[in-house]
């Protein structure tokens, strides 16, 4: 009898340790980045696929996979390589994948070989028609025909008119400019600057910057811009918040409220430094993330290291984000 016991004593040991172990490997560690390198990541899910790209700096590669916990066994596709000389032949930067009326879109930054610097700097855009952005041919639309050089382009949707945002170079400082778009790579007048540095922690490192504008839509239809303040190079390094009305005019710089403190900044608890330049998504279950780049250690600078993260989103009474904390998202996650 005591035998039997045993027997049955192990089976069930045997049992809950390969129960935990299943649940431990289901459960994701917030804090560990996807992969070793990634800075300006992104990430867009459309049918159940998820599609990831990042700054790589002479080409624009792409991953695709189901499960974004495993995106490092994902083969990267290079869809576009710098030319040896032009507009868009250095410094290719902060590339984007978009799904717009039909066909995909990547809006990237880049400078021209010999003049990589502030004064040369300006948002492309290529076009590729294929349902798969990883295959088909992708077509260079040209260079978005902005009022200032800047960077880090991004479009959105809201109620019907489609809209373009960037980081654009205003004297010794970067903006935020908005405009309308007349098509995927057109934009329409007016060109709107709508926020410019004016908090401390907007102006840390050196510069007074505001960049990586990212569009997040309220459950209430209430339209967000994140953006990342300061210069890469500092632990300082942070999102802030712009917040308009869901029927307000997104033109007029009035109808934007500015978040007076960070709301997503260094953790040194979770080992997370700058974090910055972020991206948002829905998963298939049409629930919020954020994925983000930043450094492991205190003072890494702005290099290769800067590596992306992801962690779900939630949403205060007041329909605002709640994004937690760098490698703790927050315990409540439904609007």
């Amino acid at each position: 009898m005591p035998t039997i016991r045993r027997r049955c004593f192990l089976a069930c040991l045997v049992l809950l340790l390969a129960g935990l172990q299943a649940h431990a490997a289901n459960v994701q560690d917030y804090a560990q980045p996807l992969l070793p390198s990634g800075p300006d990541p992104w990430v867009v899910q459309r049918d159940g696929v998820y599609y990831y790209t990042s700054t790589t700096r002479d080409r624009i590669e792409l991953r695709k996979t189901r499960d974004l916990r495993r995106l490092a066994q994902a083969t990267p596709v290079v869809v576009w390589r710098a030319p040896a000389q032009g507009p868009a032949s250095t410094s290719v930067w902060a590339p984007e994948l978009h799904f717009v009326q039909g066909k995909w879109y990547l809006y990237f930054t880049a400078a021209e070989a010999g003049h990589d610097d502030d004064a040369h700097r300006h948002v492309f855009v290529l076009e590729n028609a294929s349902s798969d952005p990883t295959r088909g041919q992708w077509v260079e639309r040209g260079m978005l025909q902005t009022d200032y050089t800047g960077i880090d382009g991004t479009v959105f949707e809201h109620r019907g008119r489609w809209y373009f945002v960037y980081s654009a170079y205003v004297d010794d400082h970067s903006d935020l400019v908005i405009a309308p778009m007349a098509d995927p790579w057109t934009l329409a007048a007016p060109q709107v600057d709508i926020a410019a540095p004016t908090y401390d922690w907007e102006m840390q490192g050196g510069r007074k910057i505001l960049e990586g504008p990212e569009f997040l839509r309220g459950p209430d239809g209430t339209v967000f811009l994140s953006y990342s303040a300061s210069a890469c190079w500092s632990d300082h390094y942070a999102l802030g918040l712009l917040q308009a009305d869901a029927g307000a005019d997104l033109l007029d710089p009035e109808s934007w409220k500015k978040s007076p403190r960070p709301v997503f900044a260094s953790s040194p608890r979770h080992g997370i430094y700058a974090p910055g330049h972020n991206g948002f998504f829905k998963d298939p279950e049409g629930r919020d993330w954020i994925i983000y780049h930043a450094n492991g250690g205190p003072d890494w600078k702005c290099t290769a290291r800067r590596a992306p993260r992801i962690q779900p989103i939630g949403w205060t009474a007041e329909g605002r984000p709640d994004f937690g904390e760098p490698g703790a998202p927050p315990q409540k996650l439904e609007p």
